[in-house]
């Protein structure tokens, strides 16, 4: 399970996101991609909407105001430097390692996984 990191700090797979600065608009310029919405948005609603769900059914994961809370919080102040919808990804990536729904090893892991399927 993850340690909490202290009011204000990022936890370490978090804060490599924000160091890289891989926003969408940024990386659609850079692929010539003209489409506004990035291609995981969709996911990203989807888990939300699942994650609200299960909340009703007793999981570790906050409900839907409270999430939307600390999403607005954490994008608001923690990582106010993304833009939308980026902040919003990784302010509720914070929410669930906080209340330790997924750990750092397995955040890093699959964020990993991923990049390596996308430079393959």
């Amino acid at each position: 399970m993850s340690t909490q990191p202290e009011t204000g700090d990022v936890y370490p797979p978090l804060a490599e996101v924000v160091e890289r600065d891989q926003v969408w608009p940024r990386m659609a310029a850079k692929y010539g991609v003209a489409n506004l919405v990035p291609p995981w948005k969709t996911s990203l609603d989807g888990l939300c909407d699942a994650l609200d769900r299960a909340a009703d059914s007793g999981c570790a994961a906050p409900g839907v105001v409270e999430r939307r809370d600390e999403e607005d919080r954490l994008a608001a102040t923690t990582y106010a430097d993304l833009p939308y919808p980026e902040n919003q990804l990784v302010a509720l990536a914070h929410t669930l390692l906080d209340r330790g729904v997924i750990d750092e090893r397995e955040l890093a892991q699959r964020m990993a996984a991923v990049r390596a399927r996308l430079e393959a």
